[in-house]
């Protein structure tokens, strides 16, 4: 009897075990299984902000996440209809093995904490203006929205990441003069930089957008993560080479130009263009020779794509984790800056997507100093053409987009990847 007591007590004790490992992990699939991939970011963000620490399997059903099964995460991603499964710990082992075979191009990556996350954006922009802004708040990720005074007062310290709104950071306004410049968003929008101008003590906003350039340029260099997308990729580097120049026409800033500007630039003092000029005349919508001629009949819409390219995750684990997704080709889309021409992209920048067969580069990434920057080009990924006054895009009809999903890369990133910045 008491041998048949002490096997039944082996037995429950064995079976309680399998049970408590049976739920110890959880896996979110980020491959065609997932039902919204978007919110699936906000799930493992929230995980890492609450203290938990989970692995970002590169390469593995479409970049997968692992954590654990802790902080009522289960129930928080079934709420937002994020696909999980709840898996063994023998199970998470075996498919961390499988990741970390020498043989397979995967990889595990550690996620350890939340980065702290701030937006560049006017305090007056709607929500739809900007597609970080729209991706950060439908995958519930929290984020303080800044701008001119507190990048200039030093409140980049406090942030690990930052978004660079479709800026213009060489001072002339998008470039809209010669389409806008009798419209009343347009007049009010310039009033309100030129007075914000004064107010700080600057003659010019190109001066004002100067110094904000050199704030971020000094965020990047002491360890933060830069993104940008739209015209902040391009116009950032050109206020950076054009330091000390004025490249703003007389009827935008008031000012007369300098003389020869374009055999002036300073490419030393770029991020990731070089070799480029800028365009002068008021009437060209256009900064530079950065971006591509726009010419929305020379190809399809359907037709219109750009491929990712594949890294190796072992040995290049940052450019395989910005290009994570669950399909290798997206579909394009405009913005006030595209693409970026191939010819004036310098070499120490890594080149993460471009347009087959025209010569286009739409993603790429880089470092400067103990920092990185990721620029992508054009404005919204769900929404082709986007211009002025069109309405917002609803992501709750796009839970699934690829184009997306690399905007959320870009903000998980400095999980993976954290450096003590110096302040």
């Amino acid at each position: 009897m008491k041998r048949i007591l002490l096997l039944l007590l082996i037995f429950l004790i064995a079976g309680g075990v399998r049970f408590a490992d049976a739920q110890q992990r959880v896996l979110i699939p980020m491959d065609g299984s997932q039902t919204d991939h978007l919110k699936a970011y906000g799930i493992i963000f929230h995980h890492l902000m609450e203290g938990e620490t989970g692995q970002w399997l590169l390469n593995y059903r479409g970049g997968s996440f692992l954590t654990t099964n802790e902080k009522d995460i289960v129930r928080r991603a079934r709420v937002r209809n994020v696909r999980i499964e709840v898996i063994s710990e023998s199970d998470a082992s075996a498919i961390v093995q499988e990741v970390e075979h020498p043989g397979v191009n995967m990889a595990a990556v550690n996620l350890e904490a939340a980065p702290t996350i701030a937006v560049y954006t006017p305090p007056d922009a709607m929500p739809w203006d900007d597609a970080v802004v729209l991706a950060l708040e439908y995958a519930e990720i929290p984020f303080d929205r800044i701008y001119n005074k507190e990048v200039l007062s030093g409140e980049l310290d406090n942030y690990d990441w930052l978004h660079l709104h479709h800026e213009d950071f060489t001072g002339q306004h998008g470039k809209f003069w010669s389409i806008y410049r009798n419209s009343p968003w347009y007049i009010a929008s310039v009033r309100k930089l030129e007075d914000l101008a004064s107010e700080l003590g600057y003659r010019t906003v190109s001066d004002l957008k100067l110094d904000v350039v050199h704030e971020i340029r000094d965020f990047v260099g002491n360890g933060g993560f830069m993104f940008a997308m739209c015209s902040a990729t391009e116009t950032f580097d050109v206020a950076l080479a054009s330091d000390g120049i004025n490249i703003v026409p007389p009827e935008i800033g008031g000012d007369p130009l300098s003389s020869d500007v374009n055999n002036r630039l300073d490419y030393s003092n770029t991020f990731a263009f070089e070799n480029f000029e800028v365009v002068t005349d008021p009437h060209i919508y256009a900064h530079s020779s950065i971006d591509i001629e726009v010419d929305l009949n020379r190809i399809s819409e359907s037709l219109d794509y750009f491929t990712l390219f594949d890294f190796s995750a072992k040995w290049d684990p940052v450019p395989t984790m910005l290009t994570q997704n669950h399909v290798n080709s997206i579909r394009g889309f405009y913005g006030q800056a595209t693409a970026f021409r191939t010819e004036h992209i310098k070499s120490s920048a890594v080149v993460l997507a471009e347009s087959p067969g025209r010569d286009q580069v739409k993603y790429l990434h880089g470092n400067h100093g103990e920092g990185t920057f990721t620029f992508y080009g054009g404005h919204d990924p769900e929404d082709y053409t986007h211009r002025v006054g069109d309405p917002p895009t609803d992501l709750s009809l796009h839970p699934n987009s690829p184009g997306y999903r690399l905007i959320l890369n870009n903000v998980l990133f400095p999980a993976a990847e954290q450096k003590k910045r110096q302040t």
